[in-house]
C-alpha cells in the first residue's frame, strides 16, 4: 500500500524543525530512522500534512558522557548505541538493552529518540529509560523543559510530548556503583518480548542497599516495579528471589491479547526476576 500524500521538508537546523513544527502542529510528524513511521504511513494509520526529515539535523547525533550521566542525542542510531566503546565502559546495559531490539538491519536505522517517542510499552530503551531513571530533554520554538522517564509515557504509542515539541536528548544517570541489566522473553530473538525487566542493584557486601526496576509488555507503558524493589532493599544476595518474583508479579496487570493471557505475562515476569537475581548471585560469588 502507499502512503497519501504529504508535503516533505528536509531542514538542516534544529531552529528550521522547530519552526514548522510550530506552523503546523498536530498536521506535522517527524522523520528520524522511519521504522516506525513508514508502515504508519503506508497503512493510512498517519495521515500528516507534512513529514520533516531530522536525518539533515547536525547536532542532534551528539553523544556525551561525564562521570555522572550519558547525553545520547535523539538521532542517534541503536547499532551505534550498541557498538560504541565508550558508552559499553559507561553504561554497558544500553548496548545490551540495544541488541534484543529486532535485527541489525533494523538497529541501523532506528534511533533513540523514535524508539522512546513512538512509546511502545514492550519497547526495550523505554524500559531502560524508566530503569535508570533518565531525564527527556523537549525543545520548542518557544521553550524547553526536561521531563522525568516515568512522566513521558502516557500510555500504548503516547508520550506527554506536545506537537509543537521535538525530543532532541535523552540524559541517563550514571550510578556509581550499581550495576544494571536487561533481560526479556520472547518467541524469536528481535520478536516483540512478551516481557522484558531492566533490573539496577547497588550491591555492598553482599547485600542489597538499594534497587531500581522497570519492566515491559506488562502494562500500557514501561512500568516501574516499585513493589519488587522494595522487597529486594536491604536483602542479602541471593535471599528472597521467589518473594521478589511474586512481588513483581503481583503490582502488574497485563493485558490479555493475541500474544498471550495476563496470567501468562506474570509468570515470565516471575522467571525473568529469578533470573537475574540468579546472576547477581553469581557475580557476587565469583
Amino acid at each position: 500500500m502507499k502512503p497519501p500524500p504529504f508535503d516533505y521538508e528536509a531542514p538542516v537546523t534544529l531552529d528550521e524543525v522547530l519552526e514548522l513544527l510550530r506552523t503546523h502542529e498536530d498536521g506535522a510528524v517527524v522523520l528520524a530512522g522511519g521504522q516506525s513511521l513508514v508502515p504508519l504511513l503506508n497503512m493510512r494509520f498517519a495521515r500528516p500534512d507534512v513529514v520533516v526529515d531530522l536525518n539533515r539535523v547536525t547536532g542532534l547525533d551528539d553523544i556525551v558522557v561525564t562521570p555522572d550521566a550519558v547525553t545520547l542525542g535523539a538521532m542517534v542510531r541503536l547499532t551505534t548505541i550498541e557498538r560504541d566503546e565508550q558508552l559499553a565502559q559507561a553504561l554497558p546495559v544500553l548496548a545490551e538493552a540495544a541488541s534484543w531490539v529486532a535485527h541489525p538491519q533494523i538497529r541501523c536505522r532506528t534511533t533513540v529518540g523514535g524508539t522512546l517517542c513512538h512509546a511502545d510499552p514492550s519497547a526495550e530503551m523505554p524500559t531502560v529509560a524508566v530503569a535508570l531513571g533518565a531525564t527527556m530533554h523537549l525543545r520548542s520554538a518557544d521553550a524547553s523543559r526536561e521531563v522525568p522517564a516515568e512522566d513521558f509515557f502516557d500510555t500504548v504509542f503516547t508520550t506527554t510530548k506536545a506537537p509543537d515539541e521535538l525530543l532532541v536528548s535523552v540524559v541517563l544517570p550514571r550510578r556509581a556503583g550499581w550495576s544494571f541489566h536487561y533481560d526479556e522473553i520472547a518467541q524469536r530473538h528481535g520478536d516483540f518480548p512478551y516481557a522484558g525487566l531492566c533490573l539496577g542493584v547497588d550491591l555492598r557486601d553482599g547485600v542489597i542497599v538499594d534497587v531500581r526496576a522497570a519492566a515491559a509488555g506488562v502494562s500500557d507503558t514501561p512500568q516501574r516495579l516499585h513493589a519488587l524493589e522494595d522487597t529486594l532493599r536491604g536483602q542479602a544476595v541471593g535471599s528472597g528471589a521467589e518473594a521478589a518474583a511474586e512481588a513483581a508479579a503481583g503490582e502488574v496487570d497485563p493485558p490479555d491479547d493475541a500474544m498471550g493471557s495476563s496470567a501468562f505475562r506474570r509468570s515470565l515476569l516471575r522467571t525473568l526476576v529469578r533470573r537475574q537475581l540468579s546472576r547477581l548471585e553469581e557475580v557476587d560469588a565469583a
